[in-house]
């Protein structure tokens, strides 16, 4: 896939533990423990395209239980930056539990510094995606984060 250049300004969230061991707006937590679309050499920031899918996916790598001191940062995306909407067509197996196809692809997007940005679908809402950051990328930092502001988590959520 080749990289695009956005057109418009990108507003992703991000949700995490602002005293926790890794900060909210790093890749560590993803170098510890890979997720979907990376490995261990390939660290890259979470995040996602709207707040109630950043909750969506707190809540599931959570098991369902309410973390702790969750507080969220909103990520804006200047126009003319990288990015990449990955082809599910070119990733068979994207979705089953190994996940091993989904994460040599973003392992490779990453490595290959081919774009800042890679877009991607949300295993817990399918209609909704995820950006995910090469914080690698030359363009790096012409990302802008807020200040952290806590999760208003609904109790209803949780039984």
């Amino acid at each position: 896939m080749t990289a695009q250049t956005l057109d418009r300004v990108l507003t992703a969230y991000r949700i995490g533990d602002p005293d926790g061991v890794y900060p909210i707006w790093d890749a560590t937590g993803s170098r510890k423990s890979p997720g979907r679309w990376n490995s261990a050499i390939s660290p890259m920031i979470y995040t996602s395209e709207h707040y109630a899918t950043a909750m969506l996916e707190k809540l599931v790598s959570g098991n369902g239980e309410l973390p702790p001191n969750q507080h969220y940062i909103e990520i804006t995306v200047p126009n003319g930056v990288s990015y990449e909407v990955v082809n599910l067509a070119r990733v068979p197996g994207w979705d089953d539990s190994y996940g091993s196809s989904s994460r040599a692809y973003g392992e490779s997007w990453c490595l290959e510094t081919r774009s800042l940005l890679l877009i991607v679908p949300s295993m817990v809402a399918r209609m909704e995606r995820n950006v995910l950051v090469n914080p690698g990328h030359k363009e790096f930092a012409r990302i802008t984060v807020s200040l952290h502001q806590p999760v208003r988590w609904d109790r209803r959520l949780f039984g």
